[in-house]
């Protein structure tokens, strides 16, 4: 799903507003440990670009992941 993930962002990348939303909706269906990795590769492909949304994103399920990973 990762992959699909990838592949999907990297294709949505021309609008900010699809690819924002794309983001959102793959936070939702991966796991703690796989968020953890697209966050990292978010912030490689296109930090520059998308910045702003790829912090405020991952920082809206910051909670979430962390409760998940502790149990």
């Amino acid at each position: 799903m990762l992959r699909y993930t990838k592949f999907i962002l990297k294709k949505m990348s021309f609008d900010r507003s699809l690819f924002e939303k794309e983001l959102r909706k793959a936070i939702g269906l991966l796991s703690a440990i796989e968020v953890l990795e697209l966050r990292v590769w978010c912030e490689t492909q296109f930090g520059q670009e998308f910045q702003g949304i790829i912090a405020l994103t991952f920082a809206n399920q910051s909670y979430q992941c962390e409760t998940e990973l502790t149990e």
